[in-house]
This record gives structure tokens, sequence and C-alpha cells, in this order.
């Protein structure tokens, strides 16, 4: 279920929206009476490189070689973590 706010309630009862978000709803943003934006939890990080890449491609962030060999890409990072934050900002 998603719970709607106008933006002058959002500002007022930030702490409780987030608290809601943290239950596991989503919340919408309206201005207007337009829906403008939705807060919701985050999703638990994706750890499989491979259907990390795919859902990149399937949002268009991301070309995919045209032949379907991964067999090439390794990952380099060294710092724990910091594949995830690249792929999260890439994300956005």
């Amino acid at each position: 279920m998603r719970d709607t706010y106008s933006l002058y309630e959002t500002k007022a009862k930030l702490s409780a929206i987030i608290r809601r978000v943290r239950e596991g709803h989503c919340v919408v943003v309206t201005v207007h009476g337009e829906a403008v934006a939705e807060i919701r939890p985050i999703e638990a990080a994706e750890t499989d490189f491979d259907r990390r890449l795919d859902q990149l491609a399937e949002r268009g962030i991301l070309v995919l070689p045209e032949r379907d060999d991964r067999s090439g890409l390794r990952l380099v990072a060294r710092r724990r973590g910091a594949l995830a934050r690249f792929l999260a900002d890439r994300g956005k």
C-alpha cells in the first residue's frame, strides 16, 4: 500500500514517513496534487555480477557487447565494496 503526502506534509512529517519506509511501505510525494517523487526502501544489494550487468543494460545505463561472452570480464576492485559503490552510483 502506498501512502501519499503533499510536499508540505512531507516536510512536516519526515521522521514518521521514514519510519513507514523502514517498515517496507512506499510513500508518494505530491506537488499541487501531482505525484512527483516516491520514497521507498532500498533493495538489498545484488551480489550476482551477471545479473547486475543485465539490470543495468535493461535500464540503458550499460551497453553489453553483442556476443554474450562475459568470460573476459573480471573484478578488479581492490577495496571490498568498491564495485557495489560503483554500480550503485551508476544506477542513480
